[in-house]
């Protein structure tokens, strides 16, 4: 802790020791009190244990030396400051005691509400407050929270006391239990703990705030915290901080209360305040989903005066901020107070409309709206919608729509049987409420159904932030997990059964509803992705292999095609027959017979992509995949034979024979790794001469037309500069060849994929051979990992589990194997070919953090699936172009 300023800060009744710039020290929610601390905005006093004492905490497992006493003297100032003392049986100061990271985790970690009350001073609390059933209740909610989170406690303990004694009296809530039934709860939650944790509640206030706040530190660590981290990718080494804050209470009477909300509407954007209320309540009643509360508005006609401060106030906070606010208050005996504001978790709809509303009233620039847009969650906004083409189907139930789209899946009653439905068919969590221990369940599933909570309650929050539909509140709903078994009104469910919710409208639907894209055609959006095409420093282009697949790409603003696999045209039906002719050849010139009727359908299609991206390069790549995966299964040809047999049909006989002869010749050991890619076209030259041949007539003719070919012809699997120099011939031969026959010529590139360790390390002798080069990511991670990709999924999961991989290197680029290849590579062939253009066309060109590693190491540009260019496109445009290229001279040079 050497040189850290000082480990506690203060905040509230005019003492102010940091500001909203602090959060990596202060926690988001530290942060935000002092700066409403700042602007004199009503805020219960209180402390900010740091960050720093987090991770000296979680490094040593104790304090650090002197902290005691910069937190016995902040507790005394807090003291002075609200006129109670901790421990004072006649005049108590409670404390609430949350946590707050540095990058908003809501619901992951722990908060403990009414630290500071004990047996003895429940009747002080009392004469405080003139209500002994409030002291009663608040020491109940104390004993249940801190049970569960600093003991231990198992959740189901405290609520078999609480149904228990609620069927003893009627009672359908905790808020109709009486004083005498409270009086039970209490001792039946006092013999839980002993039961339970083999110790005894602690009775002095200091024992309680410190334990409270070790179990706060200590839950950085929890499992639903450290998942949500990986997720969310939150450094593990950031911390918490933890805020002791002097309670103010909504549960004293009916004109107090407590409530969260947002300064716009988080799921449509909407400019409207937000939010929800219960009165007679405490904070943990709304975000824990255990009571359905009221809409903010109805403070209106309620509460007027109260919703007119309110209302001045978080208006003050969106503009101070310049962002929409999650904020939560309370009104204690008609007085209002701020707890907490944050920057709000919003969907991606809401998001983009937020955003460009907000530069379009000036609050923000252009810039920062882009940079506000979270690339992954776009896809959020062409999330799919119930088809109701066909009719409407009967509503089972109606529930909060709580975070948009639709989710169509099998019943599954816990987050248990979600997490373990994640690989088959997809699965609808339904439950009375959620917790956040359900984080598994949520990521496993579509959509979340819930019979209580609301629109701010932890399943809609955390729904939202991963763009997953969801219902809260769906009154009509049951849910018996013990059994297996839903109720929706009259209707029984079991898991397993099918369920579609349709989060637009919070309606629910039995079996299967079909689903439909949505529009996708987003005003909104198509700012955000015009605003941050312009700011781009780099191109994105479109993986395209087909005229249809480049349509769409120009129509997503492709700047060009990156990648077009020619292997994809030979697929179809009425090419493969000629196909397998080339195949099962048995000399050149029938080989090129076959090749000969290839040509001009791979010449139309080429035609076709030049026509749809005139004056945008087309990077063309020569055949790849090896020769027996155009050929039958064998047992297709096995099944074949033997028919022909049966029938003593000599032809088919032969045919059938032939086939397997050349399935024999052509099977490898491990093919992906064999005779494939430029090793076809040294073997077969005759293949490299009819693509280069369609390529370079198809640009041709559309030339003729007026449109303005840029063919980039591109060779696969390239391991030596020797290859690349004998297969340039080859290209300019045939070139050569085309030009003279037809008496004119056109411009055109040649370049190589570079996919192989040995291509990236030996690139300075192969960039002398080529204009361009592109990095095919798939296959130099399975080459450098050794590491199949259609195995992988075998094993990669325990990699991730145990920690051994951050990430699947088959989504996001390994930065020091894979990344530190290609960092070497262009090391290399900058210093040879300064001018020399590179790309990036494997699947991580349209993964964010891959785009931005691509960026930093000086590629020129990336391309992905036309499905992926507005992510890939939003993500670039949040890139800084700092190009870590080494100084000729100075970096490794190639003894290829």
């Amino acid at each position: 802790m050497a040189g850290e300023r000082k480990y506690i800060y203060r905040f509230g009744n005019h003492a102010l020791d940091g500001d909203a710039s602090m959060s990596a020290e202060l926690g988001g929610k530290g942060a935000g009190l002092a700066e409403m601390t700042l602007l004199g905005i009503p805020v219960p006093p209180g402390i900010t244990i740091s960050t720093g004492v987090c991770r000296f905490y979680l490094e040593h497992g104790a304090f650090p030396t002197d902290f005691e006493e910069e937190l016995g003297a902040s507790l005394a100032w807090l003291e002075d400051s609200v006129g109670r003392k901790f421990g004072d049986p006649r005049n108590p100061l409670l404390a609430s005691v949350r946590s707050g990271a540095a990058i908003s985790m809501p619901g992951m970690m722990d908060t403990i509400l009414n630290v500071g009350l004990t047996r003895e001073s429940i009747h002080g609390l009392a004469a405080q407050s003139g209500s002994l059933r409030f002291a009663l209740d608040s020491y109940r909610r104390l004993l249940q929270m801190f049970g569960a989170v600093v003991l231990e406690v198992p959740k189901k303990e405290f609520d078999n006391v609480l149904e228990t004694i609620r069927a003893d009296e009627a009672a359908l809530r905790d808020s109709e239990l009486s004083e005498a039934g409270l009086q039970s709860v209490i001792e039946g939650f006092h013999q839980a703990i002993e039961r339970c944790a083999q110790t005894s509640f602690p009775q002095t206030a200091v024992q309680q705030l410190s334990m409270a706040v070790h179990a706060v530190f200590k839950s950085w660590r929890n499992e639903r915290a450290q998942y949500y981290r990986r997720l969310n990718g939150i450094p593990d080494d950031l911390g918490t901080a933890v805020t002791v804050q002097a309670m103010v209470f909504g549960n004293v009477d009916q004109r107090s209360g407590t409530g969260v909300g947002f300064t716009r509407n988080p799921s449509t954007g909407e400019n409207s305040i937000l939010g929800e209320y219960l009165a007679n309540a405490q904070g943990e009643d709304i975000v824990a989903g255990t009571r359905t509360p009221m809409p903010i508005s109805e403070l209106a006609e309620s509460m007027p005066e109260i919703y007119e401060e309110l209302f001045a106030i978080t208006g003050t906070l969106e503009r101070h901020f310049r962002d929409v606010q999650d904020f939560e208050f309370t009104v204690e005996k008609g007085k209002l107070f701020l707890l907490q504001t944050r920057a709000a978790k919003r969907s991606a709809l809401a998001a983009v409309r937020i955003a460009v509303e907000m530069v379009e009233t000036g609050l923000i620039s252009s810039s920062e709206a882009v940079a506000r847009i979270s690339p992954a969650t776009i896809n959020e906004i062409l999330a799919p919608q119930l088809d109701f083409s066909q009719g409407v189907p009967e509503v089972l139930a109606r529930g909060l729509p709580a975070s948009p789209g639709a989710a169509v899946g099998r019943i599954a009653l816990t987050a248990v049987a979600a997490a373990g439905a994640l690989h088959g068919d997809p699965v609808i969590l339904v439950s009375q409420e959620t917790t956040a221990d359900d984080i598994h369940g949520i990521v496993a599933a579509a959509g979340l159904l819930t019979a209580c909570g609301g629109v701010t309650s932890h399943a809609a929050v955390v729904a939202r932030g991963m763009g997953k539909c969801c219902i809260t509140a769906a009154k009509d709903i049951f849910v018996d997990s013990d059994i297996g078994v839903l109720r929706i009104g009259e209707a029984v469910f079991h898991e397993g059964d099918w369920l579609s919710l349709d989060a637009s409208s919070g309606r629910i639907f039995a079996g299967k509803v079909p689903l439909r894209a949505a529009d996708g055609e987003n005003a909104g959006l198509r700012s955000i992705l015009r605003w941050a095409i312009d700011q781009s420093p780099l191109a994105v282009r479109a993986n395209a292999d087909t005229p249809e697949d480049a349509s769409a790409a120009r129509a997503r603003d492709a700047r060009g095609i990156g990648l077009c696999r020619t292997e994809h045209m030979f697929f179809a039906l009425e090419r493969l027959p000629h196909v397998r002719a080339m195949i099962l050849a048995r000399n050149t010139p029938e080989r090129k017979r076959s090749l000969n009727e290839l040509l001009p359908m791979q010449q139309q299609d080429f035609e076709g992509l030049f026509r749809e991206m005139s004056s945008l390069p087309v990077t063309i790549r020569l055949l790849d995949p090896p020769l027996h995966e155009f050929l039958p299964p064998r047992k297709d040809v096995d099944a074949e034979l033997l028919l022909a047999r049966s029938e003593n049909d000599a032809g088919a006989i032969q045919r059938a024979e032939l086939f397997l002869e050349r399935m024999q010749a052509l099977s490898e050991t491990n093919p992906m790794m064999g005779h494939r890619g430029c090793r076809l076209s040294i073997t077969y030259p005759e293949i490299l001469e009819m693509q280069v041949r369609a390529i370079l007539q198809a640009a041709l003719k559309v030339a003729a037309e007026g449109f303005v070919p840029l063919p980039e012809i591109m060779v696969p699997f390239v391991a030596s500069a020797e290859e690349m120099q004998c297969l340039r011939r080859l290209i300019d031969e045939a070139a050569n060849e085309v030009f003279a026959n037809h008496g004119e010529s056109i411009d055109y590139s040649i370049g190589t994929m570079i996919e192989l360790p040995r291509a990236a390390v030996c690139a300075g002798a192969i960039v002398e051979h080529v204009s361009f080069v592109s990095f095919g990511t798939n296959d130099l991670t399975q080459m450098t990992f050794g590491f199949s990709r259609d195995d992988a999924g075998k094993y990669i999961d325990a990699y991730l589990n145990q920690g051994i991989l951050k990430s699947d290197p088959f989504a996001t680029i390994d930065r020091g194997g894979v990344g530190g290849l290609m960092e070497l590579a262009i090391r290399q062939m900058r210093a040879r070919k300064p001018e020399i253009k590179i790309g990036v066309c494997g699947e991580h060109g349209g993964d964010p953090a891959s785009i931005e590693f691509f960026v930093s190491i000086g590629v020129d540009y990336v391309s992905c699936s036309p499905a992926r260019l507005p992510v890939a496109q939003l993500a670039m445009a949040q890139t800084q172009p700092l190009r870590r290229i080494a100084v000729p001279g100075q970096e490794h040079v190639s003894q290829c």
